[in-house]
């Protein structure tokens, strides 16, 4: 069982880096899933009642050279449970280097070694080698790490600007530990709390709703009929809060038991699941 991986780009060192403080901040233990053609961050375990889903993949592409071996020939993957929070502070410290290497190392017990390559100001070479303490799954438990399996989305639309949603949701928070996102098929979302006291609103209009969820829509279905899901309002804004990675598009899914929030970038998808409540 082997793994050596090496980014040379800047770029996409930057990329890793937003990938892994991303991860750590919407989980505190996550499996990390090797597979030839792409890393996989998902859960540890079954997930408690209420707690939300995390599933981000990065693509084989981000790095320069991704050498892998799995458990065996039929079993090419490698599952590693480790500490998200290690794993982002080891990333940061690649901040402006020119050379990023993973490798499964095995210093007194199994480790994911992140060595770092950087130019100081006077022209010389720095090195930093963090080792992140992992533990490698048996195949017996491979089957706790699923991808989300979900049923197509009672509606679909794209979101506006996180900073914007993050101010709103931060504000909505203070005042509610539950919040109403809903939207129609007309490009309409709104967010919203109640109290006892007050009432708020956030609406926005000419949003896109993806196109092969518009196809998907029932025909008897209304476009301007709102579907709607109440969730809970830190987790919601935990999800703005922890986001570094530049998305091409965030997509909100609306179901009848969940919120499915996806990040798409050219290299990388994210997904948060947040159950209703």
């Amino acid at each position: 069982m082997r793994f050596r991986a090496k980014i040379v780009s800047k770029d996409l060192i930057e990329l890793f880096i937003q990938v892994s403080v991303t991860v750590g901040r919407l989980a505190k233990v996550c499996v990390l899933r090797v597979s030839a053609d792409r890393l996989c961050f998902s859960p540890t375990g079954p997930l408690a009642t209420g707690e939300a889903q995390l599933w981000c993949e990065v693509r084989r592409d981000i790095f320069g050279q991704f050498h892998m071996q799995g458990v065996s020939e039929e079993l090419e993957d490698i599952y590693l449970e480790l500490k998200a929070d290690l794993l982002s502070s080891a990333a940061r410290s690649a901040a402006k280097a020119i050379l990023l290497k993973l490798q499964l190392t095995n210093k007194h017990g199994p480790c994911l070694t992140l060595s770092v390559e950087l130019v100081s100001v006077s022209g010389s070479l720095r090195k930093a080698v963090h080792d992140v303490p992992v533990r490698v799954l048996p195949r017996r438990w491979w089957a706790e790490c699923p991808e989300p399996a979900l049923r197509a989305a009672d509606m679909s639309v794209c979101l506006p600007a996180l900073k914007t949603l993050k101010s709103i949701v931060e504000k909505m928070a203070h005042m509610s530990d539950r919040v109403l996102v809903e939207a129609n098929w007309n490009g309409r979302m709104n967010l919203s709390v109640e109290t006892d006291t007050v009432c708020v609103e956030s609406r926005f209009d000419n949003l896109e709703n993806p196109s092969k969820s518009a196809l998907d829509r029932p025909r008897d279905q209304d476009a301007q009929s709102m579907v709607q899901v109440r969730v809970d309002s830190r987790k919601l804004l935990q999800f703005f809060e922890a986001q570094q990675i530049p998305p091409a598009s965030v997509v909100c899914n609306i179901l009848s038991n969940a919120l499915h929030l996806v990040l798409v970038h050219e290299n990388v998808s994210l997904q948060y699941l947040i159950p209703a409540t």
